[in-house]
């Protein structure tokens, strides 16, 4: 079933009406996929989560960088789905840009340290390469974005 095409603007603002969590997907050296909970946040067309520099998704994405993420679906059963290529960042130059503005929760929370003074936090880029909204778990419709 092909769907309807949509814009990522489109995406982004259907994922933004759903749960802040989404479960990302990477695949290891070994072969074996993992799954966890992050609060993902748009800055422009590119997705951001905060990691730990020694995280299991972080040491996952320097083998393989390609990663999935599915957001939390409403009681009706309405959720979207990305696939990209993500990158992990550690600069302080990153770190501060989007320590304030970016996300929608307090990142002092998870380092009190702040940007200068965690030095076991980074950031995961997740470059979008497509995405599918699920309306009702697709029964009601499924609409698809590609980068072109």
């Amino acid at each position: 079933m092909p769907g309807k095409a949509v814009t990522l603007t489109t995406v982004k603002e259907f994922a933004s009406t759903l749960s802040v969590w989404a479960h990302l997907a990477t695949v290891g050296s070994d072969g074996e996929p993992d799954v966890v909970p992050v609060h993902p946040c748009w800055e422009d067309d590119a997705l951001w989560v905060m990691v730990g520099i020694d995280s299991v998704k972080t040491r996952n994405v320097s083998v393989n960088n390609r990663v999935a993420m599915h957001w939390q679906v409403t009681e009706n059963g309405d959720g979207v789905e990305v696939w990209g290529r993500a990158t992990v960042l550690a600069d302080l130059e990153t770190k501060r840009r989007l320590w304030d503005g970016v996300f929608d929760y307090d990142l002092n929370a998870f380092a009190p340290g702040g940007p200068d003074n965690s030095p076991d936090t980074a950031f995961m880029r997740i470059d979008v390469d497509r995405a599918v909204i699920l309306r009702m778990y697709g029964a009601a419709g499924i609409e698809r974005w590609t980068r072109s």
